[in-house]
């Protein structure tokens, strides 16, 4: 995602007040942890997500120049925790690294480069305005149509979904990415949309109908076949696959909130014809090839929540949703009447959901799964219990908001890809409770059962899941410092959940600290690792551990699950998370350049053995701009990187960057790297 925390427009209040301390907390967990390593009952429970301008045929993307510079779970404790052999020792001492490559120096928050190690090329792929059809038009900033952007690689790519062709293979040379775009920096893509020529006065946007409708195009989901070609990736433009869905695209609408009145508007009295989908933040692959993505912060769309009459029941929905009061900041309600709530009351209800989209099929119309739950959803990510039902983990990225998971009725069909379509409009949405002694349960968002009871305003399924955060407050979920990606590791089974930040914890009378997010005014975030009873990822309950206090390493209330801090590389704000295939952790960061002062980032991190916790910086991004959707190649040979809004803090007129090209406005762009050996990532 993206806008750092002060986007939470909705903050829940609370009368706990400030809480603990963070060393009055870590404390009492130290003490804790000597009890519970004597406790043999506790292990099953308690286990304490380039470029060259496109030609009429694709073609090798060159490397761009990157400079590079050379050099069982435990409880997070306040001071560095007394190190053990293996985590004191030097790198040199250490045998069988998970993540061998040599960590790379963060870069100041103005640096206008990409970096990765030595021995590995960077190529641009795809950028914004990229034409992906035939007959598309060549990109010109100067004059863009919401015509032409419908026919091109749309803005702030996040999500990068790499899916081998054909089908069902595990080819790593040619397949399809599928790339969200999750939203729009008109100031950096529209000439004289601000002017910032005087400090003093503060800049009024220059919006127009056209101005709109092309932001519009420009959000959502592209499908891009690409492959490999020597040492270098290239996309194909005449590919059958490629696709563009954009805020005007055909959306259908599936599960048990379907039926409900509030989708029903005055373009669309029955509530089936969706128009759109908005703010696509992050996504995950379904086990059946399917991509399911995400939409995050769609409140910021919509305007003029005051008019709407205080007695409408559907104005305290809004509002613990983030709709704002009065006028947007993008002023699309003065140009389409729909983002008017004023106008339009029921429009909001018709995003916040999970969208499942078939990159192999080009006509195959995206649904809206309501069985996951309305609200900024970040990602959702699968998994296969042992029993074969499906379960989808997501976050609501917000402050104070939930971690929750979905869990299939039916089971996954490995025989038969389209018996699998359905799956997901069948089962039970859960919501997380973290314990204080490392445990957790997942409580079932289920109309008449506990509060969600017509006496406490919820009147059917369909009712909790439109207005799934109050059921979420209803039944007393842990309240988080905003849940982003949140993913199982293929290898290990456990679930890792990054927690981006939240500066308002513990701050006047919002909720203080509890064990699961442990630091008052959370800057840097942190990442939780979670282990499901019996490893069954459709349990209701689980432990969880601390595995990362994000930060300066010499900042004492940072934790990198026990190693020495010494060597681990700064982090702050984790955001997309991704697994390679031997299990290590790669996180993305949003948010360092107001933190650390360092632009954002990857970086890998083992999770087992002696290695665990030395983290690395692999990758450093330009300035302006956040780090999204690491994917790798099903070899592990190529990483998949969005950079998203880069050159945020200037305009298109007066630009602090023109990244990835040396004029013009910057590019939101999707980057191969690759090692020269031809290795996989990581291990060079």
């Amino acid at each position: 995602m993206s806008n750092f925390d002060e986007q939470d427009l909705h903050v829940v209040r609370s009368t706990r007040g400030r809480g603990e301390t963070f060393a009055e907390i870590m404390r009492r967990r130290i003490s804790r942890r000597a009890f519970l390593r004597g406790t043999a009952t506790v292990s099953t429970v308690m286990g304490v997500a380039a470029c060259t301008p496109a030609p009429e045929e694709a073609a090798e993307v060159a490397p761009t120049e990157a400079p590079t510079d050379a050099p069982e779970p435990t409880e997070a404790p306040t001071e560095a925790p007394e190190p053990t052999a293996e985590a004191t020792a030097t790198p040199a001492e250490i045998v069988d690294s998970s993540l061998p490559f040599t960590a790379i120096q963060p870069r100041p928050n103005t640096d206008t480069e990409v970096a990765v190690p030595d021995g590995y090329q960077v190529g641009v792929l795809l950028r914004w305005g990229d034409p992906l059809f035939p007959d598309a038009p060549e990109f010109d900033p100067e004059n863009q149509t919401p015509e032409a952007q419908a026919q091109q690689f749309g803005y702030n790519c996040d999500y990068v979904g790499f899916l081998p062709l054909p089908a069902g293979s595990t080819t790593a040379d040619n397949g399809l990415l599928v790339v969200n775009h999750e939203y729009t920096n008109p100031e950096l893509m529209f000439p004289g949309y601000l002017d910032i020529t005087n400090p003093d006065e503060e800049p009024t946007p220059n919006v127009t109908q056209q101005i709109v409708d092309t932001e519009i195009e420009a959000h959502g989901v592209a499908v891009v076949e690409v492959s490999r070609n020597g040492n270098g990736w290239s996309y194909n433009r005449d590919s059958q696959y490629n696709r563009r869905l954009t805020g005007t695209s055909p959306i259908a609408i599936s599960g048990p909130a379907a039926d409900h009145e509030w989708l029903q508007t005055s373009a669309d009295p029955t509530g089936q014809d969706i128009r759109g989908t908005l703010n696509n933040c992050a996504a995950g692959k379904t086990p059946w090839g399917t991509v399911v993505t995400a939409e995050e912060n769609f409140h910021q769309y919509f305007a003029n929540l005051g008019q709407l009459p205080d007695d409408d029941p559907r104005k305290e929905i809004h509002d613990r949703y983030g709709i704002p009061e009065e006028a947007s900041e993008r002023l699309w309600e003065q140009f389409q009447p729909r983002f008017d709530v004023a106008q339009e009351p029921n429009e909001p209800f018709r995003f916040g959901w999970a969208v499942e989209i078939d990159p192999y099929d080009p006509d195959f119309t995206p649904v809206k799964r309501t069985w996951l739950g309305r609200f900024r959803h970040e990602a959702q990510t699968f998994a296969v219990a042992p029993d074969g039902r499906v379960v989808v983990y997501t976050g609501d990225d917000a402050r104070f908001e939930y971690v929750y998971k979905f869990v299939s009725n039916g089971t996954y069909n490995a025989e038969d890809r389209t018996a699998n379509f359905g799956l997901l409009d069948d089962g039970m949405l859960y919501v997380a409770k973290f314990n204080d002694d490392g445990s957790g349960e997942w409580m079932p968002l289920e109309f008449g059962t506990g509060p969600l009871t017509e006496e406490n305003g919820f009147t059917s399924q369909s009712d909790v899941l439109m207005k799934t955060r109050l059921a979420g407050d209803a039944l007393g979920a842990t309240k988080m410092d905003r849940p982003e990606d949140i993913e199982p590791n293929p290898v290990n089974n456990k679930v890792y959940i990054a927690l981006t930040n939240n500066t308002n914890r513990g701050v006047d009378d919002n909720p203080g600290t509890d064990e699961a997010n442990p630091r008052p005014e959370n800057a840097y975030g942190h990442v939780i690792e979670l282990t499901e009873a019996g490893d069954n990822y459709a349990a209701t309950s689980f432990g969880w551990e601390i595995f990362i206090l994000c930060g300066d390493p010499e900042d004492e209330s940072t934790y990198f699950a026990g190693f020495s801090k010494d060597q681990v590389s700064p982090i702050a704000n984790p955001d997309n998370v991704a697994f390679d295939t031997v299990g290590n952790l790669w996180i993305a960061t949003d948010g360092q350049p107001r933190t650390l002062e360092f632009n954002d980032a990857l970086f890998g991190v083992p999770v087992s053995g002696p290695e665990r916790g030395y983290l690395k910086q692999f990758f450093s991004s330009v300035a302006g701009s956040e780090v999204c959707g690491p994917e790798f190649t099903p070899d592990d040979t190529t990483l998949f990187l969005a950079i998203q809004h880069p050159g945020e803090g200037g305009t298109y007129d007066v630009p602090i960057t023109s990244w990835p090209e040396e004029s013009g406005p910057p590019r939101p762009s999707v980057l191969a790297i690759w090692a020269d050996s031809g290795g996989a990532i990581g291990q060079v």
